[in-house]
């Protein structure tokens, strides 16, 4: 039997901490499916397919995983289309975990998917899409936070000229 999970997000943009929660993901589960999740009624940096490209950019080395883009449905219909039983997040503090965890219940209470927590990289636990965003709208240098690709794609996008 095969070993399945999701590991959603809307990864505007894909950091290194999701790039590392993803990784040990796919240590312990067969297939990870990488869901970009899209709020169209938001406007990101960068589009879905965007996303997905980066995404795959950064893990194209991993087997068994795939870059998905979903939008307009819930996180559970997702698993239930994939085929995955579980859900992986990677959480940064307390503050992610006490965000996360209702979602994690009302996940199970409507499908019975669980979720699985992975403790993210310390060193990485500063690091969040906004936060890199910001910094690079203002000329920052967000090295070490994104991988290289990344870095080029939100200075040519954000920084001043």
């Amino acid at each position: 039997m095969t070993r399945r999970c999701v590991c959603p997000g809307s990864y505007d943009p894909v950091t290194l901490g999701h790039v590392d929660a993803i990784r040990r993901a796919a240590s312990l589960f067969d297939e990870v499916v990488v869901a970009v999740l899209h709020n169209p009624a938001k406007q990101g940096v960068f589009t879905p397919d965007e996303r997905r490209a980066l995404i795959e950019d950064a893990l194209g080395d991993l087997p068994g995983v795939s870059v998905e883009v979903f939008g307009g449905r819930l996180l559970v219909d997702v698993c239930r289309e994939v085929g995955a039983d579980v859900v992986v997040k990677g959480l940064r503090s307390d503050t992610d975990f006490a965000y996360e965890l209702p979602m994690a219940l009302m996940n199970r209470h409507l499908t019975g998917v669980e979720t699985v927590f992975l403790p993210g990289e310390p060193s990485l636990a500063h690091v969040s899409s906004s936060l890199v965003k910001e910094v690079a709208r203002y000329g920052g240098d967000v090295s070490g936070l994104v991988t290289d690709r990344v870095r080029d794609e939100l200075a040519a996008r954000l920084t001043p000229r």
